[in-house]
């Protein structure tokens, strides 16, 4: 039975409780929001695409051994916009909305020009971002939507463009351990140039002032990289960190800038505009953190796309990071709802592989043209020096068919042994998750007939002893005749399972978690 992703899911705003199977840790409390495009046609309109769709976003509250579940829509201005007009008046990275044909001449060209220079969608259903002591639902664009994490209720709109000229910024930020997040946006065109702005968002404190207003108010830009060509920026949808360095993957995905301006007059989507180079090389930005500087050595790869980075961390004069890498963009087209609709049918995807990058740090003086800078025993990452002082970068594949990495955040930027993933092969949906030991290379793997889980999320048992001490939790779409959706714990350790919630309502294909554990 496949799974339907054009389908429209329904909310359920009011908490339900789950029935659960097996015991809870005593420890696991908190809540798990997960976020994901949740309605896809109103009216007698469509999305194309399942990225597109409007978001729902849901929660699973562990308390005192109970597992509390509840969803809602994000009522943004896209959301009501839709609705008030009874058909998708509001475009998406996938599908470009038309006005209803009765509306005048005025209000045509008001849309005209709002997709020359975009005016871009809040529909924010990729991620969570928690900016002081707030949380914010969140894509891509320059908006952000503030939600209540226990109702899931819609708040402020808030636009990036207030704090900091950003026309994209990342729904995957990091965070250091005293709260503050570190984010990376794209400046198009601003003053005559495109760049990317790498910046940080200092925590409030209870006691401060500031904490009554938003925590971008307190924004720092750590640095500017300008961009290899000022009308076609890269397209990027993480980065890495660590103690001591930013990593900018810079890579020839990009989306070029006047074919944008000009999509809706041609009668196509954006994401049309989004080109691959492969002719083209990928550029590793190496930026420390302190001076803001990039490091002197220029850094490149051959062609890849790079969506998820999974960690990084610096050993031995060197800066070791990991990524789900593609040789082509053909996810994104994977995830037209026309294409979703053949799932049976074989459709052409790179299979996307976990990659280990090394990049030496140390000056390369006294090092020959050719030589291999790299001296890790325990990876075969190369960083071969060329001419002028460039390094060729060649990665250690760890595995491949993987996608959604997730670690024990507490091992951010440090060296680590073990990532959470999903399970993909020639198909956009994953029928498994697995546990990657980096160091051995060995998989252990869950998996169950006719169940789709999503994302696996690492929650760390407190003052735990290891790094895979907690547990694993994952939401599980199930079409078991008779049995419902539910949310998977597993030992984190053992890989096997605790307990599992089943859910009184229907789940739905989402796309990225956030654990807020109870005392926040």
């Amino acid at each position: 039975m496949a799974y339907d992703y054009a389908k429209n899911r329904e909310e359920r705003p009011d908490p339900v409780k789950a029935d659960l199977k097996g015991n809870l840790p005593s420890w696991l409390q908190g809540t798990l929001l997960r976020n994901g495009p949740g309605i896809f046609s109103v009216g007698d309109t469509t999305y194309n695409h399942w990225f597109d769709g409007m978001a729902l976003m849901h929660s699973f509250t562990f308390k005192d051994g109970e597992v509390i579940y509840r969803s809602r829509y994000l009522r943004g201005d896209t959301y009501k916009d839709n609705m008030a007009a009874k058909r998708i008046v509001v475009s998406e990275m996938g599908t470009m909305a038309y006005p209803d044909p009765g509306k005048n001449v005025i209000s045509r060209v008001i849309t005209f020009l709002n997709h020359t220079v975009p005016d871009f969608t809040d529909n924010c259903g990729n991620n969570f971002i928690r900016y002081g002591k707030d949380y914010y639902a969140t894509s891509e664009t320059n908006y952000i939507r503030k939600v209540d994490p226990v109702t899931l209720e819609t708040q402020d709109k808030v636009d990036y463009m207030k704090y900091l000229a950003v026309n994209l910024v990342t729904s995957h930020p990091h965070y250091d351990k005293d709260g503050t997040a570190y984010n990376i946006g794209t400046s198009i065109a601003e003053k005559g140039k495109t760049k990317y702005t790498l910046f940080k968002v200092p925590d409030t404190t209870a006691g401060d002032k500031a904490n009554a207003s938003p925590a971008l108010k307190n924004l720092e830009v750590i640095c500017t990289v300008p961009c290899r060509s000022l009308l076609s920026p890269s397209y990027y949808h993480s980065f890495g960190m660590t103690d001591n360095y930013l990593i900018f993957i810079e890579q020839p995905f990009k989306l070029d800038i006047l074919k944008m301006a000009t999509a809706y007059m041609r009668g196509v989507n954006w994401a049309s505009c989004l080109k691959f180079c492969p002719e083209e090389n990928t550029l590793i930005h190496l930026i420390d953190r302190k001076t803001g500087k990039e490091v002197g050595i220029k850094y490149y790869t051959e062609a890849m796309i790079v969506y998820h980075h999974v960690n990084a961390f610096e050993e031995d004069g060197h800066v070791i990071f990991d990524v789900i890498a593609y040789e082509d963009p053909s996810l994104y087209n994977m995830f037209y709802l026309n294409v979703l609709k053949e799932q049976s049918k074989a459709s052409a995807m790179s299979v996307p592989k976990c990659k280990r990058f090394a990049l030496p740090v140390q000056n390369d003086k006294g090092i020959d043209v050719g030589d291999d800078m790299v001296k890790l025993q325990y990876t075969t990452a190369s960083a071969v020096k060329e001419k002028e002082g460039k390094l060729l970068c060649q990665p250690e594949v760890l595995c491949d068919g993987v996608e959604l990495p997730r670690i024990n955040y507490d091992f951010n930027g440090k060296k680590y042994r073990f990532v959470y993933m999903t399970c993909v092969a020639m198909s956009a949906v994953a029928t498994k998750i697995m546990k990657l030991d980096t160091e051995t290379k060995e998989r252990t793997e869950w998996r169950e007939e006719n169940c789709w889980p999503s994302e696996p999320v690492f929650i760390p048992r407190p003052n735990g002893e290891g790094e895979d001490d907690g547990v694993v939790l994952t939401t599980v779409i199930n079409s078991n005749p008779g049995e419902s959706g539910f949310i998977l714990v597993l030992d984190a350790k053992s890989f096997k399972e605790v307990a599992r919630a089943h859910v009184n309502a229907e789940l739905h294909m989402d796309m990225h978690g956030y654990f807020i554990p109870m005392e926040n």
